[in-house]
């Protein structure tokens, strides 16, 4: 078996150190399967890090070179007390299901071998789902890989929010809050990834008016050090540092009815858990929007308003 020899590149993924085994492999195991590979589905046991393929549904993307090297002295020290998890392929292969931390970490130590647990995986289908779970449960992702991966498990794996939430054993709101932030601009989710901002300060973003407005106070957590209860003062009015928008109606009579309108839209945010805008015409009428995010989402909100 060939040595791997090339350096780590951080954010690349396992596909950078192992290379990719041909699809022809990627068949379940038959009775066909010759006698000398014996390993067996259901089992933990020593495997050639050269016969791992990397997991195609790996919802990191991001890695952390400190944690790496402080994986790496753990390894040296205690050795892995966690196997990876991998499901068996064709001619002796596998692919991986969750561990690409203590892959990369053996690699760049000159393992040649890692423990495995072997699991009976049938389908591409159930290896999205088992590999998403394994990682939420497992590994430490941040807020938007979270959010993705709960995302994916609805849209690809057809799973409802609810669930989701009893599969990873979290509440359905928990589900709701990690989709909600894939609202956010993509700058924001970007300083969510690289914990320029935490994920209370995203959450308090998601009450702003518009993306204006998240960006504008975004840029005061990273550059002023705002903290969440500030954002969270500033969007419900209180605060006062940002401009506020004025009626269109102009005059007294007109910004107060802009400081009802508000006052409107925070309650109705607070109690449906997602933004709302209230606009007014010049006739007297309006309309109110809620906004929602999935199905599920939007049986949460009609719950409520039927409750």
């Amino acid at each position: 078996m060939s040595d791997f020899k090339s350096k780590s590149v951080l954010g690349k993924g396992l596909s950078a150190l192992i290379p990719r085994i041909p699809d022809t492999a990627r068949t379940d195991v038959s009775a066909d399967t010759p006698a000398r590979d014996t390993t067996q589905s259901g089992t933990t046991t020593e495997i050639e890090i050269s016969k791992i393929s990397p997991n195609p549904f790996q919802p990191r993307m991001d890695f952390d070179n400190r944690a790496l090297e402080e994986l790496k002295r753990s390894i040296q020290q205690n050795g892995i007390i966690q196997p990876i998890t991998v499901r068996k392929l064709a001619a002796g292969t596998y692919e991986l299901i969750s561990g690409e931390r203590r892959v990369r970490a053996s690699q760049e130590l000159g393992r040649k071998t890692i423990p495995a647990y072997i699991l009976n995986v049938s389908s591409d289908a159930e290896m999205l789902e088992l590999g998403l779970i394994e990682n939420l449960q497992r590994e430490n992702l941040n807020p938007i890989e979270v959010g993705l991966s709960f995302k994916r498990l609805i849209e690809e794996c057809k799973l409802t929010q609810e669930q989701v939430a009893e599969k990873v054993g979290k509440e359905r709101s928990t589900i709701t809050n990690f989709l909600r932030l894939l609202k956010l601009p993509e700058k924001i989710q970007n300083g969510v990834r690289d914990n320029k901002i935490s994920m209370g300060h995203a959450r308090a973003l998601l009450g702003a008016e518009s993306e204006k407005v998240q960006l504008k106070l975004y840029q005061k957590i990273v550059e002023d050090g705002w903290s969440v209860r500030k954002i969270e003062d500033v969007v419900k009015g209180s605060d006062g540092k940002l401009p506020k928008k004025k009626s269109s109606s102009g005059g007294a009579h007109g910004m107060k009815g802009s400081s009802a309108f508000q006052s409107i839209e925070t309650k109705m945010r607070h109690k449906f858990g997602t933004k709302v805008t209230v606009r007014k015409n010049n006739i007297g009428g309006g309309e109110i929007a809620i906004e929602y995010y999935t199905p599920d989402d939007l049986d949460r909100i009609i719950e409520l308003l039927d409750s």
